[in-house]
This record gives C-alpha cells, sequence and structure tokens, in this order.
C-alpha cells in the first residue's frame, strides 16, 4: 500500500516542484522589470500624461506627502507587468504544454499569441482615441459658472488611476474574440448560441462601455463598438474551426 502511495505521490510532488521554479521564473522576471520600470518611471508617467498635455492640462497636484512616490511605484510596477507578461505567458506555456496532446498544443497556441496583441491594440486606441476624448469632455466644464472661475486641478493619483482604468479596461476588452473561441474550443457555449445571444451581446458591449467609460456618449462608443465588432469576429473564427475540425474528422475516417 505504501508503495502505491509513493507512485502516486512521486508525479504530484514532480509537478509541485516544476510549478514552484515556474513561479520563481516569473517573480524573478518581475522584479528586474520592475527595478529597470522605477528607474524610468518618471519617463514613463511623461508618456501617460501627454493625453492630459494635449487638452490644454498643464498642472498635475498632490496633495499627500508621499503620493508621488506611490504614483511612481504604480507606474513602475504596471510597466514591468506588461514588460514581464511574455516571460510569464512562455513559463505557463511550458508549465502546460507537456499535459497537452500535440492537436491541443495547436489548438492553444495561437490564443496565447494572440492575447498582448489584441491588449496592446486595445490599449493603443484608449491611448492615442478615448483617453484624448474624455478628457475633452471632462476638461470643458472649466470655466466661469455664476462669477466664480471653475478650474480643474487633477491630482497626480487620480490621474494614474483614471488613465490605468482606460488603458487596462479597453486592452481587456478587447480580448473578447480570444475568450469566447477558448469557451467554444471548451465546449462551453456553441457558435448556435453565440449567435442566438448576439442581442443580448449588444446590450452588455453598451453597460460594458457605460462602466468602464466616463458618461459621455463619445467615450462610450469608442468602446462598444469594437466589442461589437469584435464579438462578430469571434463569431467568424469560430465558424473557420469549426470548419476545419469537421475536415480532419472526415479526413481522419477516411484514413481509417
Amino acid at each position: 500500500m505504501s508503495d502505491d502511495l509513493d507512485d502516486t505521490r512521486a508525479p504530484l510532488l514532480d509537478h509541485l516542484v516544476e510549478l514552484r521554479r515556474r513561479l520563481l521564473y516569473c517573480i524573478a522576471a518581475v522584479i528586474v522589470a520592475f527595478a529597470v520600470c522605477y528607474y524610468f518611471a518618471q519617463d514613463i508617467f511623461s508618456f501617460l500624461v501627454q493625453p492630459l498635455l494635449a487638452a490644454g492640462q498643464k498642472r498635475l497636484i498632490y496633495t499627500q506627502i508621499f503620493e508621488a512616490f506611490f504614483v511612481q511605484v504604480k507606474v513602475a510596477f504596471f510597466a514591468a507587468m506588461m514588460i514581464a507578461f511574455p516571460v510569464i505567458a512562455n513559463q505557463l506555456w511550458q508549465f502546460v504544454a507537456p499535459g497537452l496532446y500535440r492537436n491541443e498544443k495547436r489548438a492553444l497556441l495561437p490564443f496565447l499569441l494572440a492575447t498582448p496583441v489584441l491588449f496592446v491594440a486595445g490599449a493603443s486606441m484608449a491611448y492615442f482615441i478615448a483617453v484624448p476624448m474624455a478628457l475633452h469632455f471632462l476638461l470643458s466644464f472649466q470655466g466661469d459658472v455664476g462669477g466664480i472661475s471653475q478650474e480643474a486641478l487633477p491630482g497626480i493619483g487620480n490621474y494614474l488611476s483614471f488613465i490605468m482604468q482606460f488603458l487596462f479596461g479597453f486592452g481587456i476588452a478587447f480580448l473578447l474574440p480570444v475568450l469566447l473561441m477558448l469557451l467554444e474550443r471548451g465546449g462551453i457555449v456553441t457558435r448556435r448560441q453565440l449567435v442566438s445571444a448576439r442581442r443580448y451581446a449588444i446590450v452588455g458591449a453598451f453597460a460594458i462601455a457605460a462602466v468602464l467609460t466616463p458618461p459621455d456618449v463619445g467615450s462610450q462608443l469608442l468602446l462598444a463598438i469594437p466589442l461589437c465588432i469584435l464579438y462578430e469576429l469571434a463569431l467568424i473564427g469560430i465558424w473557420f474551426t469549426e470548419r476545419r475540425r469537421a475536415r480532419e474528422t472526415a479526413e481522419a475516417v477516411v484514413g481509417e
């Protein structure tokens, strides 16, 4: 009995050791990236404030003694996570890949490669289009109000939270095709179900846009419309994968 227990525990122990090794690589990558990004934190933050500067706002304030320091740490951490993501994704793939069949590896790898591309595309759209439009709307409330001058003095921490909400919100939202295709690949949903749920998906896209963007219609449309387009692209991608799987199944049957 003890020999049987040892035989079952040995593979589990090997997996835990391998998992720990992969996690240590990921943590080391984040630490190294954080150290580099902290050195360039002011340069990174100066890049993030360019939309605010383009909107005509030339002042940022901080009212707490440690706020500027914590903002610098947050900027370095966010940038480090983005820079270290390829290493983290590679370690995840190296841990999972040995337990997958060849066809499963071939199916999963494109999703892993598409994730950073779609995230960067969403974040870029937020930085170059959505954030400037939102700032133009939000800063338009400055001026004379009943004889009193109303001036925007955004806090450095609030602005960082604002732009990070946009960057991560748009970046994660653009991962919708990957999520839907993985759900279909795992047998959780079918293309027919997704097609029938299209109207609910449109409502959900506008609900997500209402949560992640300011209350102006322009910013909400900038997120909601791409989400609807990405949903349709996911349906097209699923249609192609269904055809390919059907063709492979037919070839396997003929080969037998």
